[in-house]
């Protein structure tokens, strides 16, 4: 009975006494391990100040949650349990769920490329998916957007990647582009020489480039002024809104008429076959 017993003790207990104990001291010092990488890695990211820190969390916490992927295995390992299988078995689930979650995972890739590429920031006036609102912040899956009018617009970050982009805060200036029509009537030259004016008298009009006023189209029923006038972007609506009532002050002022579509109705009366 006694060497029943001392035999597994020296069979079973010692040994795995001695693998658990060898196990717990490798969690133990791979935790610390891991802890000492992660740490390295956000100091090693956080002096790259082109970095976005939304994406250096997501970094850290992919590295963090790998290193301690590994580090279980390789303690399931010491433990006697067969690593094989268990690597295949995440790999096996690893795919299921990827299949499962491929619009995630677009939308995952699509963040990080939004946030490496840097095609707009937190803040740009942009126009994205059909969207057009100000960018508030870059999330891994979503992007949110707030709109002129206050609306918070949640857009996928596969639709926003997949699509055009455009970004009216790229830029220092933008172009007011506008159009004014009068009268056949009324003298193009007079009209041409108010636009002038009033794009002279503007100081947010920028000198270079320099605006142009041109005769645009002879339209079916206007004859049309093209305004083409850069501005600091901050001052695109400003002016815009500012010269379409200013040019209409003016014009009535100076007795220039500002067409609008009208129909002629022309009535024929039958002679009646009785008389």
């Amino acid at each position: 009975m006694n060497f029943d017993v001392m035999q597994i003790i020296n069979d079973y207990v010692i040994p795995w006494g001695i693998n658990i104990s060898v196990a717990l001291l490798i969690l133990f010092v791979g935790r610390i391990v891991i802890n000492s990488v992660v740490s390295l890695l956000s100091k090693v990211l956080g002096k790259a100040q082109k970095l976005d820190q939304m994406l250096v969390d997501f970094v850290l916490s992919i590295a963090k949650a790998f290193l301690f992927l590994v580090l279980i295995i390789a303690v399931l390992s010491k433990l006697g349990v067969d690593t094989t299988s268990l690597v295949a078995l995440v790999g096996a689930a690893g795919l299921a769920i990827g299949l499962a979650l491929k619009d995630s995972l677009q939308n995952f890739a699509s963040g990080v490329m939004l946030l490496l590429l840097k095609p707009f920031k937190a803040g740009d006036f942009v126009e994205v998916g059909g969207v057009m609102g100000v960018a508030e912040r870059i999330t891994i899956f979503n992007t949110i957007m707030r709109t002129g009018d206050n609306k918070e617009i949640i857009m996928p970050n596969g639709k926003i990647y997949s699509d055009s982009i455009t970004n009216y805060s790229a830029r220092p200036t933008r172009r007011v582009d506008m159009v004014f029509g009068i009268s056949y009537d009324d003298d193009i030259r007079k009209a041409k020489a108010i636009l002038l004016r009033l794009v002279a008298e503007d100081e947010r009009i920028l000198k270079d480039p320099e605006a142009v006023v041109a005769l645009g189209e002879l339209g079916a029923s206007s004859v049309d002024f093209i305004v083409r006038a850069w501005v600091n972007k901050d001052d695109y609506w400003k002016v815009k809104w500012d010269m379409n009532e200013r040019v209409k002050l003016a014009f009535d002022e100076e007795g220039i008429s500002i067409p609008y579509p009208q129909m002629d109705v022309h009535l024929h009366q039958e002679a009646n076959p009785s008389n």
